[in-house]
């Protein structure tokens, strides 16, 4: 029992001795906590400040041929040769394809015939005409075989002509056996061999030449950056050079295209407009159906405000928001709107003014209310 009662006594002087130190140890706790406030969190600011911009729209849109003619009989007849390689250039004239050409050459022939036929009626019926005319002033002759003369003489002229014109027709006939190129341009592949009958009027066509320098590049744009266009191009300025157009995969296209008209109306569905520009191509290396992106210059903004991507988020319905440090470093949620992108920033068309503090970097540290310690970074013009 002795030895029991003095443990107890060593072991209520242990706790005793514990408590008188734990009351003379200082308040481990910082200050901030202590009163019940969250330590600043370090963040990175900009101050916003306005510039002048640029503002351009990308635009989807696709390449298409400068001219594009199908190649098609105009007479009819057997294929003989085709003088082309599929796939590669042709010159306007050049001689694609040749038919057989005996029954033209026939025809002709006996067009030039009957022309010599008529010239021959015709000199001897002008020379009657010549002498009832000094007949007829002598009263040798009747006054109508005069006229008849004069008559057969005009019949015999006009037979000529028509003869003339039968033989320059069997001459155009002839020379459509050579079906040339209508324009010049890269020809596709050809749907026809020798020994095939072709007409005049049949659906198919023999082959298809596309003129790929330049290419016409159509483009769809909201009306309102059209007329914003217009504007910032100048009432008399319709054409717009220096556009910059891109392939699907991102890649820059060196060419500049150029601006050459609008349509007149904007389709009611879509409140858009059908945008028509040209571009370069003189190694041939763009072909029709591609899909490119094109840079258009919209407007020229004097007091545009830039902020980084990295300082705007959306929430679920898209609605844009910036984090901005007020005079108290007190951090406040600002709904903005920003439609366009300037390199890596945002434009904001509104919901900032210069001189206010947006937050950059460490958005994830903190929430509306939180107070902060800005560090200030570079302005957010471009550089």
């Amino acid at each position: 029992m002795g030895q029991g009662k003095s443990l107890s006594k060593t072991w209520l002087t242990t706790i005793a001795a514990a408590i008188v130190l734990a009351g003379c140890q200082p308040d481990a706790k910082p200050a901030a906590v202590a009163n019940g406030a969250a330590p600043a969190v370090a963040v990175d600011v900009i101050k916003v400040a306005t510039q002048s911009v640029n503002v351009t729209s990308t635009l989807p849109g696709r390449t298409n041929a400068f001219r594009i003619a199908e190649v098609r009989p105009q007479v009819r007849g057997i294929i003989t040769a085709r003088k082309f390689v599929e796939g590669s250039l042709v010159e306007k004239g050049d001689v694609l394809f040749e038919l057989d050409a005996s029954t033209y050459q026939a025809s002709l022939a006996s067009m030039k015939a009957n022309l010599a036929k008529a010239e021959a009626t015709l000199s001897r019926t002008e020379l009657q005409a010549k002498r009832y005319n000094e007949l007829v002033k002598k009263h040798a002759v009747s006054q109508q075989d005069y006229e008849d003369a004069q008559a057969t003489y005009k019949e015999a002229l006009a037979s000529v002509k028509a003869a003339q014109a039968n033989v320059n027709a069997a001459q155009i006939d002839l020379d459509y056996t050579h079906i040339k190129a209508p324009i010049s341009g890269r020809i596709g592949r050809s749907i026809v061999t020798e020994g095939a009958l072709v007409t005049a009027n049949q659906t198919d066509a023999l082959a298809t030449i596309q003129q790929l320098d330049p290419l016409y590049v159509d483009l769809s744009q909201p009306s309102n950056e059209l007329l914003k266009l217009r504007q910032s191009a100048g009432k008399e300025k319709d054409e717009l050079k220096g556009i910059n157009l891109f392939l699907d995969d991102g890649t820059p296209i060196e060419q500049k295209a150029t601006l050459q008209f609008a349509e007149v109306s904007v389709n009611e569905n879509t409140g858009t407009v059908n945008v028509r520009a040209t571009l370069p191509n003189p190694d041939q290396f763009l072909l029709p159906g591609l899909y490119v992106r094109a840079q258009l210059p919209t407007e020229d903004r004097a007091n545009a405000i830039l902020v980084p991507q990295t300082a705007l988020s959306r929430n679920a319905r898209g609605e844009a928001s910036v984090l901005v440090v007020n005079a108290e470093n007190v951090v406040e949620s600002r709904a903005v709107v920003a439609t366009h992108t300037v390199g890596s920033q945002w434009l904001i068309d509104s919901g900032l003014e210069a001189g206010e503090t947006v937050i950059v970097a460490g958005l994830q540290k903190v929430r509306a209310g939180s107070t902060v310690n800005p560090q200030v970074m570079e302005s957010s013009k471009e550089q």
